[in-house]
């Protein structure tokens, strides 16, 4: 409400991948971005409400966990824990 970007809650999953298709094309973010099912399985196991970025390893396990998004995403940390990893 502050930045003027309200949108209304997607009713189908067509709706929420135009949400996401908007939100990565008007905040420029140039790394893959998955969608969340109406249901939010994904939000519930990792809390990822309103959205973060997360590194997971090849064990499963979470090794980076941003701050809320998009305005926490901090791609330059996400870099540094991908190297270090």
């Amino acid at each position: 409400v502050r930045d003027n970007v309200v949108l209304a809650r997607p009713t189908t999953e067509a709706e929420r991948f135009g949400v996401a298709e908007s939100c990565v094309r008007k905040l420029g973010i140039q790394i893959p971005a998955l969608v969340d099912g109406l249901d939010n399985p994904v939000e519930r196991a990792y809390t990822g409400w309103p959205d973060r970025l997360y590194l997971i390893d090849t064990s499963g396990k979470v090794t980076y966990k941003s701050a809320p998004g998009p305005f926490g995403f901090k791609p330059k940390d996400l870099e540094a824990a991908l190297r270090k990893l």
